[in-house]
């Protein structure tokens, strides 16, 4: 396996930390205006965005890189910072959260029944997802609080997909250059799948966003060729502390 640093991603995992005490939560006193479909569609995504990750953390001690642990005990943080996010914009709009989703369930099902390497690919699949997702929210929904909370989730993301891509990429690496190109070609098939079931399940809310079921699909399988490519050996975006830019 590639040996390399993760304390870059430390270090930008805790200055993000910093500067989100430093900014504040949005204003939730000023309330939400959602209408009932971008309703249930948050309470889906609220679902999937929470967690404890102990499974992620069990595994990342196994591969036996302090460093890399704590980065993800950042990122879970993260998440879970989503979660809470969704949940007080949801009340903020009148709305509760849900016990549980079924698309949850299943992801959290297959996540679990391998190694590592197999639960980063299945995370993968819901981040980039994700990407798709809040992008929308954050461009197209009508309510400015919605906007807010959704631009802050996605530029999380957008850190999160090239931390995961490195150490897929260094999972992979072992792996004969045919292998790994099969590997990540069956990724996108899977993600292409779970794009259209997200697609389906969230289709009102993304048609008030202004984004149509195939469009969202198309950007999120487009998106996806350059995560491909970093999980086969291309290059990987640094982390943005590292680089002195957002990304």
């Amino acid at each position: 396996m590639i040996k390399t640093g993760y304390g870059s991603w430390v270090r930008e995992f805790e200055a993000e930390r910093e500067r989100r005490a430093a900014l504040g939560d949005p204003d939730w006193g000023r309330g939400a205006q959602l209408s009932a479909e971008i309703v249930r569609s948050i309470q889906k995504f609220q679902v999937g965005e929470d967690g404890d990750g102990s499974a992620l953390c069990g595994k990342a001690d196994l591969a036996g890189d302090p460093v890399y642990s704590e980065a993800v005990r950042l990122f879970i943080a993260e998440e879970q910072n989503h979660a809470r996010m969704l949940k007080l914009l949801l009340e903020a709009g009148g709305a509760g959260t849900l016990d549980g989703h079924w698309s949850d369930a299943a992801f959290v099902r297959v996540r679990r029944l391998l190694g590592l390497r197999v639960e980063l690919l299945v995370l993968m699949i819901a981040e980039v997802v994700a990407l798709g997702y809040y992008r929308a929210l954050r461009d197209g929904a009508a309510d400015p609080l919605a906007r807010e909370v959704a631009g802050r989730i996605l530029a999380d993301e957008e850190r999160h997909v090239p931390f995961h891509c490195l150490r897929l990429q260094e999972g992979l690496a072992g792996l004969p250059r045919p292998v790994r190109g099969a590997v990540t070609a069956g990724w996108r098939g899977l993600l292409a799948g779970a794009a259209a079931l997200v697609a389906v399940d969230h289709g009102p809310a993304l048609r008030a966003c202004g984004v149509g079921r195939r469009a969202f699909v198309a950007q999120t399988l487009r998106a996806s060729g350059r995560m491909a490519r970093a999980m086969s050996g291309g290059p990987v975006p640094a982390p943005a502390a590292a680089t002195g830019t957002r990304v």
